[in-house]
């Protein structure tokens, strides 16, 4: 984390121990999480018929000039992953039985509370792969009550020379859109997370978290199924000029017997579904309804928020103010300013710029935790030099920018 990043965390601590909580209520409430379940969504919501192809691990939402400053300033990237721990040099594929989907909001007022209104659905559909181990792409755009769609549209295979960026124009506006493996940019010492917060509850020695040279990043070396889109934000505005956006991700299953879509995983901001939800019933509930459904009375989601968050020790003002900040679950991205989830917080105590493919989401979220007493898990993206338990490849130069799958 940059020091600029950590100077603002400490400077607006008192709203910004929001964002500590969800991190806490991760701690002190997971002992019954499977072991991915942290700060990612790398697995939440387990069911029998959910495989891999149909879970989501992580949103990304940012200005294309903040990772590459040659980029026209107009362009924002979206960035879906899923199918989480994909093995190196091995190709899986997405889900020809779903619906992958990116949904937009136009948000007036960066305080304004989400109202979970798709404004915009980009929905992405897969063919069988053909002998080259490639899928055919169906990109439909939902818009202002309009429908367009493409057809024309393939993934990239492990092993091509190149990325395939395919190019397609909806309502006279270029997109590109790129769908294939590629690595997994998250960053997170697993396994020593789980001694610290294992002596944090009693349960073994108190520790911290493991020097630089000792720490491990425990997703190094895997892949995901990444779907990138690039969009100018006039196709985003349409009439309205908005410079802000709420952005969230579904899955839908088809039902074969009626042809039906049921929607099986949903995800906006890290930490959220598995910092406040614990029980595993809930988060399958969670994955299945919009983002305004969290917050409707007497909705069990909810409560379930409210007590995971007082059993922190938050009062009811300080709980309310908690699931005001992070409920609704959406990524809202303010495109005045800078992307990166540290860099600004609206008057609720929500971050407002996206997130950039190297967030370190885990450093921030410490950082803000102890007031900057820890400000790190000792991972990083790069790694540190002789430690070969991290370190990512580099990200590529250009559009859809994720490190090549390894």
């Amino acid at each position: 984390m940059s020091f600029a990043m950590f100077k603002f965390a400490k400077l607006n601590w008192k709203k910004s121990l929001i964002l500590g909580g969800i991190s806490i209520a991760a701690i002190a409430a997971a002992t019954s999480l499977p072991q991915y379940l942290m700060a990612s969504d790398h697995d939440d919501g387990e069911v029998d018929f959910k495989g891999r192809s149909l879970n989501l691990t992580d949103l990304y939402a940012f200005r294309e000039q903040d990772q590459n400053p040659g980029a026209n300033p107009s362009d924002l990237v979206l960035v879906m992953n899923s199918n989480p721990r994909s093995i190196a040099r091995q190709q899986y594929f997405f889900s020809t039985n779903a619906r992958y989907e990116f949904k937009i909001t136009r948000v007036a007022d960066k305080d304004a509370t989400p109202t979970g209104q798709e404004d915009i659905t980009l929905r992405f559909e897969f063919s069988a792969p053909n002998e080259q181990q490639q899928q055919q792409i169906k990109l439909t755009v939902l818009k202002d009550g309009q429908e367009t769609s493409a057809t024309n549209l393939r993934t990239t295979p492990l092993g091509a020379s190149r990325p395939i960026v395919n190019q397609l124009s909806s309502g006279g506006t270029k997109l590109s859109v790129f769908a294939g493996l590629r690595e997994d940019p998250f960053v997170f010492d697993v396994e020593q997370f789980f001694r610290v917060r294992a002596g944090a509850l009693g349960f073994g020695p108190a520790v911290g978290f493991r020097p630089p040279a000792q720490a491990a990043d425990s997703f190094k070396g895997f892949n995901v199924n990444a779907i990138a889109i690039r969009i100018p934000q006039q196709f985003l505005q349409g009439t309205s000029g908005a410079t802000t956006y709420d952005i969230w991700e579904t899955i839908s299953l088809r039902d074969p017997a009626t042809g039906k879509y049921q929607q099986v995983e949903r995800l906006a901001r890290p930490a959220i579904n598995e910092g406040l939800i614990v029980s595993n019933d809930l988060l399958n509930a969670l994955n299945s309804v919009p983002p305004t459904a969290e917050l409707n009375p007497p909705a069990p989601i909810a409560a379930e928020a409210v007590r995971t968050l007082k059993a922190l020790g938050n009062d009811d003002a300080r709980t309310n103010a908690l699931l005001g900040a992070f409920l609704p679950d959406v990524m809202r991205i303010d495109t005045t300013g800078a992307s990166g989830y540290g860099n600004a917080l609206n008057a609720k105590g929500s971050p407002i710029r996206g997130r950039l493919l190297k967030d370190d989401v885990i450093d921030i979220t410490l950082s803000v935790l102890t007031n900057g007493k820890i400000t790190s898990d000792n991972a990083s993206y790069e790694g540190t030099p002789g430690n070969a338990a991290q370190g990512h490849k580099p990200l590529e130069g250009s559009f859809p920018y994720l490190a090549l799958p390894n």
